[in-house]
Parts: structure tokens; sequence; C-alpha cells
């Protein structure tokens, strides 16, 4: 029987909600990464309501815990 793994992601693209700055990011794989700094705009984000971290709130790709189905920061 063939088993199937999933290929997780590690690089994500960040939009700064306040300035529209855009930048890509690797992302840990042992951390939570609750705040981010804009390049930009030096704004701190933090996750929205309901996410785990900011990846989940401001990236294209969530955080790898997500990915793979876990719970992140657990």
């Amino acid at each position: 029987m063939a088993t199937t793994e999933t290929v997780v992601a590690l690089e994500s693209t960040l939009t700064c909600p306040d300035c529209g700055h855009v930048e890509t990011e690797m992302m840990p794989t042992d951390a939570c990464q609750w705040f981010y700094e804009c390049k930009s705009c030096q704004t701190v984000l933090k996750p929205l309501s309901g996410d785990c971290c900011v990846y989940c709130s401001y990236a294209t790709v969530p955080c790898p815990p997500i990915q793979e189905g876990k719970s992140c920061c657990g």
C-alpha cells in the first residue's frame, strides 16, 4: 500500500494590511510567529482573532502545522 506524504510549503508571502507591502518569508517549523514587523511601514502585525499566527492571517500559505492538519502552537 502506498503512503502519501503531505508536502509542506515553508515559504509564504505576507501582505501588510496597512501599506500593502509584500514580502516572501520562510516560516518557522518549530514555533508560532505571533508578530511580524512590516519592512516598509514598520507596522507590527498580530494574528487576527481566530488565527494562530501572522501567516494564517496575512500570508498566501498558512503555517506548516495548519498545512498538515494539526493544531498550531498547541
